[in-house]
């Protein structure tokens, strides 16, 4: 492909996605297949002679775009927002045509001294501690796992990167601490960072779901007590199923006072933080060891840029450093090599993105989409809690609303919760299948509660009210309203 038929398709790429931009809720959010339908349509093989790009295009939109789950539809409310916008598309574009590898800072000054800046700025707006250095990950699950593998050095003397698992099995197995609404990428860091998944030590949550303190310092007493090693706790600010606050002042005190990393996980809630009027939800992050959030889930940057603060970068350095002869540049001393703040050597120039979103957007641009979405879940969570047939089944912190439909609701009747949740089920299959919408599912106290998630960039109040209608004349609500 030579640089004018580059061109030509270049320009045919992006007003392909220009268009998707602009008309993708005439889409369903849920693609209607059935598993191996896309498979079918594939040649076994790859073809032997390259093929033109007018009939790769053909394919894309006949085969791969009928399989798509639209991620970005302003009536997506699964999972958590993961959204995309014009200025990182386009500082996307940019970084892949560049092709750049970050791995030193004489590989790309410029990636290195952009991200920089760029995690700078989001400290200032978050109000992180001035010790605190920041690094973009792909995701919070390998930010996650530095902090674990910091943590098990710290714990250990750095003796285990030296002399492997048995300079640990010397003292004893050494402990992580994680509410039992942690995310689940604590358990598999905590695995290949060799604690073993039997010293990931679930503690209570209270009734808001949050980790209890008083729980977590008895635990880490008992472990003391049996001869263990606590050595982590892990604190999340929203958590997966229901974005619960643990309290992180109060647990950052039993860390102090224990001498244990404590690591904040807000991969999606942290977002929230850069409003003043929510800051309260970092309250006590000075305590903290590392920090975890996530651009790219609600900040409008595409995935993957996950931003990653530790408040002792030379634990995370040491941790981590390789230092071949290949590597070595005389620059070394006066520079940041950020092949040493993560498990891959080869980096992506992710910072470029994230420059043109903080720029396009503005700080108040971004805040008032924030705060836009904040509205529209608690507009979304008063519906419910004034509905006679759905009640809501957790607080809502951030922008994520637990709830379930109960035909029972204030009958002052003993709950069939095995009827309940079938009725759920059904009622989750049903609206997601009409592919106006797209929600899903989680278990607070044991209890199945659906979720719906408010945060794509195009979302606004006409989506939620019509994910809110969709669910009250879904056909399993009518039949209740028609037995009655």
């Amino acid at each position: 492909m030579d640089s004018e038929e580059f061109r030509r398709y270049g320009h045919a790429v992006v007003d392909r996605v220009a268009d998707y931009m602009k008309n993708v809720d005439t889409y369903p959010v849920l693609p209607q297949v059935e598993p191996g339908d896309i498979r079918r349509k594939l040649p076994p093989s790859a073809p032997s002679s390259g093929e033109s790009m007018d009939a790769i295009l053909a394919d894309f939109e006949s085969i791969i775009m009928p399989g798509v789950t639209h991620w970005n539809h302003p009536r997506f409310f699964a999972y958590f927002p993961a959204n995309h916008s014009g200025p990182a598309i386009l500082g996307e574009i940019l970084s892949a045509g560049l092709g750049v590898n970050g791995m030193v800072w004489q590989s790309c000054p410029a990636a290195t001294e952009l991200e920089e800046v760029v995690m700078e700025w989001l400290g200032k707006l978050l109000d992180l501690p001035d010790a605190f250095r920041g690094v973009i990950q792909d995701t919070a699950s390998t930010a996650s796992l530095c902090a674990l593998l910091c943590a098990r050095e710290r714990s250990t003397g750095f003796d285990v990167n030296a002399r492997g698992p048995d300079a640990w099995s010397e003292r004893g197995a050494l402990r992580v601490y994680v509410s039992s609404e942690a995310h689940s990428s604590i358990e598999k860091g905590a695995k290949i960072a060799g604690f073993g998944a039997q010293n990931v030590v679930t503690v209570a949550v209270d009734d808001r779901f949050a980790m209890d303190p008083a729980a977590l310092e008895k635990t880490i007493a008992v472990d003391r007590d049996k001869g263990l090693v606590p050595c982590c706790i892990v604190a999340t600010v929203g958590t997966t199923s229901s974005t619960a606050i643990d309290p992180l002042r109060s647990i950052g005190a039993i860390a102090r006072k224990e001498g244990l990393w404590l690591h904040v996980d807000a991969a999606l809630a942290g977002s929230a933080a850069i409003l003043p009027e929510m800051r309260h939800l970092l309250d006590g992050i000075d305590d903290a060891h590392s920090f975890v959030f996530n651009p790219h889930k609600w900040l409008f940057t595409n995935f993957d840029c996950s931003a990653f603060y530790c408040r002792e970068p030379e634990t995370l350095v040491r941790t981590l450093t390789i230092m071949p002869e290949y590597l070595k540049t005389a620059q070394d001393r006066e520079v940041t090599n950020y092949r040493d703040w993560g498990i891959p050597l080869g980096r992506r120039f992710r910072s470029l993105k994230l420059w043109f979103v903080m720029r396009s957007f503005g700080v108040d641009g971004l805040r008032r989409r924030l705060r836009a979405h904040l509205a529209l879940a608690h507009d979304f969570e008063r519906w419910v809690d004034e509905s006679d047939r759905f009640e809501v089944m957790a607080p809502v912190p951030v922008q994520t609303v637990c709830f379930r439909f109960n035909p029972f609701k204030g009958q002052g009747t003993e709950t069939d919760e095995g009827r309940i949740e079938k009725l759920n089920e059904r009622l989750l299959d049903e609206v997601n299948r009409s592919g106006r919408i797209f929600i899903t599912h989680t278990r607070l106290g044991g209890r199945f509660c659906l979720r719906l998630s408010v945060g794509q960039i195009q979302t606004g109040a006409r989506h939620v009210e019509e994910a809110w209608h969709a669910l009250r004349t879904s056909p399993v609500v009518e039949a209740w309203k028609s037995a009655d």
